[in-house]
């Protein structure tokens, strides 16, 4: 029997108690601690894009600011690069949320959200030059009129400087075998405005060329090898695209904001296998071939005014993308013997436009925000597979569930009240509802309705004058893959999945908690426990027809903690390192479906560990560092089969980095130095449940070192 047939329940310790006994007991203790009236809440969005009183750096809902020049020695291009070395702080980029709904991202440009998804904030703070900003601080997210913040967020403050000026990256590679060179991954950003304007434009291509190679063992169900491979793996990666935004300030304080983007993404992957041994009596070569060309548009707009006692923000949303795909699997055998083909092509084309309102209005000593949302999403996908006959032709292979088209219409309501409830403390909650309907067209089709209450309760106490702490209880409803819903085919795993139309969104009770201590000098460490019952999960489950896809178990439970801790060695004599220590350790708990035993979700993140050192030379423009990372992750579970693709252990590099040579910030990377390698193991069974092997496989293949030259600038 497989080592992979008994799949333990995860060991980390279970979280939901503790993290509601916290969250509730903060308030009394914050009570205890608390003399007089609240201070009043002090606002942090402007009503000036850049005005210097946008979230003065003393208003008690900030827990510290930076200014410019605090990053100096990082040698900065753009806010992005000053963000990403606040201490304990990481961005969460967001944008898997149903709809645009509560915020899910913890970044504000001016107070305001970034009214996007695929274009979020990175890609904003990445246009914005350092000379337009002003300061960052990390703010208490409830505290804000924005609903869905709890925790520290980052409050990114711009002024426009009046000119025209722009920023541009470079970033050659190249590996030491395999591989051909990247050339052609870069960036170029400018950004203008004036006292009512700010602009920013980008043009970008993230290029990659990858590859490995290496042996591919496979066994018997008894253990025997029955064969070798040798196997040759490249891919060939281009995602380019233009990216822009523009806001207006009217003198009444009304504001827009525009933002846009329009991307291409090409990806072609070949994998040639030399094969040999019992399995089969002649010799083969095996090619498998796949590729993409994807177009994809994204359009946002929000208009903020003021009416009544309140003011109204109006915003809109729209993204359509094109994918078309193919996977050819072609076998040809040293005998001379007509060789095998299958072909697969899939053409999906999804879409989802947006409309919502929100009003946010001075009511029951706090702030009110009314928000309603419509939203419209679908999903068509035309696919075709075909195999190779005797006669050379390709013959077309029927696929049940393959072509159909996949469409919700969804209206939401929701309440955010917060306020302070004293000084130091924050509350916010919400309340609210969605009713949703969805349809899938074809023989296999269906149309269904559902009610869902989600909504959320949050708080941000400043427990000491170097303690934040944060906690939210949330009822919140997933969103579907509509993905999932549609038949499909891997030529290369030789899986397939079949069509379900019966699938329905999970929901779950999440606990939060956020702890962030500022070590003064020192640097800070944030951690943040969680804890998530999901009823309705998303797995690989046997379906009515016959055959396996996606479907729903009843419940399971996800659960662990993650955090950043930054360490600065000023204090300690030594001038100039910097340690930035990231960690996320994870556990999962579902009933398999077919074992009816716990065991991890299918494929879920376990451990994530990550370190990087720099050290600025003291006087001059010379900094050296580097980074290491190590990931482990649960198996992909399915009925017949379990598959486990993995590491070994560590990857680590190395760079040397001038800030200065004529005004260039120039910078030579050195990765996988401990020669780290891509593994893959899958046993798959002819009865799972029973425990008996078909084969098994296993695989081990390098990539080299890889050399990256950057090159960056202003103007």
């Amino acid at each position: 029997m497989s080592a992979f047939n008994t799949l333990p329940a995860p060991a980390i310790g279970r979280l939901p108690l503790f993290a509601l006994v916290l969250v509730l007991g903060a308030v009394p203790a914050a009570a205890q601690d608390t003399k007089g009236e609240s201070e009043p809440a002090e606002a942090v969005d402007p009503v000036a894009a850049g005005a210097e009183t946008a979230a003065a750096a003393d208003s008690p809902r900030t827990r510290r600011s930076f200014t410019p020049e605090d990053f100096a020695r990082f040698a900065p291009r753009s806010a992005l690069d000053m963000a990403r070395q606040v201490p304990g702080f990481s961005i969460r980029q967001g944008g898997g949320a149903r709809g645009l709904g509560a915020a899910d991202t913890n970044v504000l440009v001016n107070g305001r959200r970034i009214s996007g998804k695929s274009n979020g904030p990175v890609d904003a703070l990445s246009r914005i030059p350092t000379d337009e900003v002003l300061r960052l601080e990390l703010v208490d997210g409830a505290s804000l009129d924005v609903g869905g913040l709890t925790g520290q967020v980052l409050n990114v403050v711009t002024r426009s400087s009046g000119g025209i000026s722009g920023q541009f990256r470079y970033s050659p590679q190249f590996r030491s075998f395999g591989t051909p060179a990247r050339l052609l991954d870069g960036s170029i950003a400018i950004a203008g405005g004036g006292d009512k304007d700010e602009w920013t434009l980008s043009l970008e291509n993230n290029s990659n060329r990858l590859g490995d190679e290496g042996p591919e063992l496979v066994f018997d169900g008894a253990g025997a090898l029955i064969d070798r491979r040798e196997e040759v793996r490249n891919e060939n990666l281009d995602a380019f695209g233009l990216s822009g935004s523009w806001t207006h300030i009217a003198e009444g304080g009304n504001v827009l904001n525009l933002t846009g983007e329009v991307n291409g993404f090409i990806r072609r992957e070949s994998e040639i296998s030399q094969r040999s041994g019992a399995i089969s009596p002649v010799d083969r070569t095996r090619v498998f071939e796949t590729g993409e060309d994807e177009f994809n548009f994204e359009l946002g707009a929000d208009y903020q005014f003021a009416l009544g006692p309140g003011r109204l923000k109006l915003i809109g949303y729209h993204r359509y993308e094109d994918s078309p795909t193919f996977a050819i699997q072609r076998t040809q055998f040293a005998d001379g013997a007509p060789a095998e083909e299958s072909v697969f092509t899939r053409d999906a084309d999804e879409g989802e436009t947006i409309a919502r309102a929100e009003y946010a209005f001075g009511a029951l000593g706090g702030d009110l925000l009314v928000a309603a949302e419509g939203v419209r999403n679908f999903l068509e996908i035309t696919s075709a597979l075909e195999q190779r006959a005797a006669d050379g032709d390709l013959v077309p292979v029927p696929l049940p569930g393959a072509n159909a088209r996949v469409e919700e219409d969804r209206a939401d309501l929701g309440l955010t009240y917060s306020r302070a409830l004293a000084a130091g403390l924050q509350f916010q909650a919400s309340g609210g509802a969605e009713y949703s309907q969805l349809r899938q067209s074809g023989a296999l089709g269906l149309t269904r309705s559902f009610y869902r209450p989600k909504g959320f309760a949050a708080l941000d106490w400043r427990a000491l004058p170097r303690l934040n702490l944060s906690g939210r209880i949330e009822r919140s409803v997933g969103q579907l893959s509509f993905f999932d819903f549609i038949a499909t085919v891997d030529l290369d795993q030789d899986r397939e999945n079949a069509s379900n139309a019966r699938l329905v969104p999970p929901q779950s009770w999440v606990f939060e908690l956020e702890a962030n201590l500022a070590l003064g000098t020192l640097g800070s460490l944030n951690l943040r426990p969680f804890y998530e019952d999901i009823s309705d999960i998303v797995d690989l489950v046997p379906l009515p027809g016959g055959g396996q896809g996606p479907g729903n178990l009843p419940s399971a439970e996800l659960y662990g903690i993650d955090g950043d801790l930054t360490l600065l060695s000023d204090p300690i004599g030594w001038q100039g390192t910097r340690l930035d220590v990231g960690f996320s350790l994870l556990g999962s708990s579902l009933v398999d479906p077919l074992l009816g035993t716990p065991r991890e979700l299918s494929g879920n993140d376990i451990v994530d560990l990550s370190a990087d050192i720099r050290h600025d030379f003291a006087g001059g423009e010379w900094a050296v560092g580097g980074s290491a990372n190590w990931e482990d992750n649960a198996p992909l579970v399915r009925l017949d089969e379990v598959a486990l693709a993995t590491q070994s252990f560590g990857f680590v590099s190395a760079f040397l980095e001038n800030k200065d040579v004529r005004g260039l910030t120039l910078r030579a990377n050195f990765a996988n130095l401990i020669d780290r390698k891509n593994r893959f193991a899958r046993t798959v069974f002819t009865d799972r449940a029973a425990g008996l092997v078909a084969f098994s496989e296993t695989r081990e293949r390098r990539f080299g070192t890889i050399f990256t030259f950057e090159v960056e600038g202003s103007f």
